[in-house]
């Protein structure tokens, strides 16, 4: 177990590094790579970097675009989740809308992904369920490069539990589309939300559970979802709470950060561990079985916070 706090309050030019809510390696520049979630009116970027132990940005971030080639920025988008395709391509997800969007190498809009009506926030649309700043966190895509599965980081109104999340899950088909094909349920544990979800092996998730209490700070766990395949489909459920347990896909916990050692990390809040930070973002290599499990946490942008890289070596179900 390692960290590294290299990127903390970086800039380069003119852009400011901060509010990392996702973590992607992207092979075809060899490189790590994070979206700035939401920063008022600066352009939406993904940023990348070399090693997370020991990470440099060598490059200039890309900006993400429209179709027409204005940028996005903090008023049009909130990206929390990446994920990089097989073939180069970026799908970010964003907390505004909420959406899923495809983009080009070059940061320009291609497509965008179906999100049912009932996902949108409550107020902003008749059928919408979801809280602000609370809608789709997690992203990632399968090692098969087939399957995209988006989280909700709270549950929507209707499904009447504090702790029932939906994950979607897409598919491409024949036709080289993403379709939507079903809707899981997951149960966090009391207090906590997701803010991300990695896949690793054929069918299997990990997924990041955090909370924040003020005096004590961050909590983040991680639980492994095997089966995804098997999973039920909630899609045509009205409310979460009414369904039967079997509706919910099983997890075990795979680690407790906040028992940890602390590496003798630096906090600049009050922390339980000062390990911990605002950890929002994950990605895996390897599993089942021994893997790399790395966190980036979302330090938005104040100065009580940290942008943080803890890399872990974990056992995999």
């Amino acid at each position: 177990m390692s960290f590294s706090d290299g990127l903390d309050k970086l800039v380069r030019g003119d852009a400011s590094l901060g509010g990392l809510s996702d973590l992607a390696f992207d092979r075809q520049s060899n490189s790590w790579a994070s979206t700035t979630d939401n920063h008022g009116s600066d352009p939406a970027r993904i940023w990348f970097w070399t090693e997370p132990r020991s990470p440099s940005v060598d490059r200039d971030p890309l900006v993400l675009r429209r179709p027409d080639g204005t940028p996005y920025d903090g008023t049009t988008a909130d990206n929390e989740g990446l994920a990089v395709l097989p073939g180069g391509d970026f799908v970010v997800s964003s907390e505004t809308g909420p959406s899923i969007r495809i983009f080009g190498r070059d940061g320009v809009q291609k497509a965008s992904l179906e999100v049912p009506a009932r996902f949108a926030v409550k107020g902003s649309t008749p059928d919408g369920q979801a809280t602000v700043d609370a809608t789709l966190e997690g992203l990632t895509i399968a090692p098969t490069g087939t399957r995209i599965v988006a989280a909700m980081e709270s549950p929507l109104a209707g499904d009447a539990d504090p702790a029932l999340n939906r994950f979607l899950v897409y598919d491409l088909d024949q036709r080289g589309s993403w379709r939507l094909t079903k809707q899981i349920a997951y149960r966090t544990e009391r207090g906590n939300r997701v803010p991300e979800i990695q896949a690793y092996g054929a069918d299997s998730l990990l997924v990041l559970e955090g909370s924040y209490r003020p005096g004590s700070g961050n909590g983040a766990s991680l639980y492994a979802v095997t089966g995804l395949e098997r999973a039920a489909d909630v899609s045509g459920v009205g409310s979460l709470s009414a369904a039967p347990a079997s509706d919910v896909v099983p997890k075990a916990l795979v680690a407790d950060l906040t028992r940890c050692t602390t590496l003798e990390a630096p906090a600049r809040q009050a922390q339980r561990n000062p390990l911990l930070d605002n950890f929002e973002g994950m990605a895996v290599a390897g599993g089942p079985g021994d893997a790399t499990v790395s966190l980036i946490s979302d330090d938005n942008f104040s100065a009580t916070q940290i942008t943080r890289l803890l890399i872990l070596t974990l056992h995999l179900p």
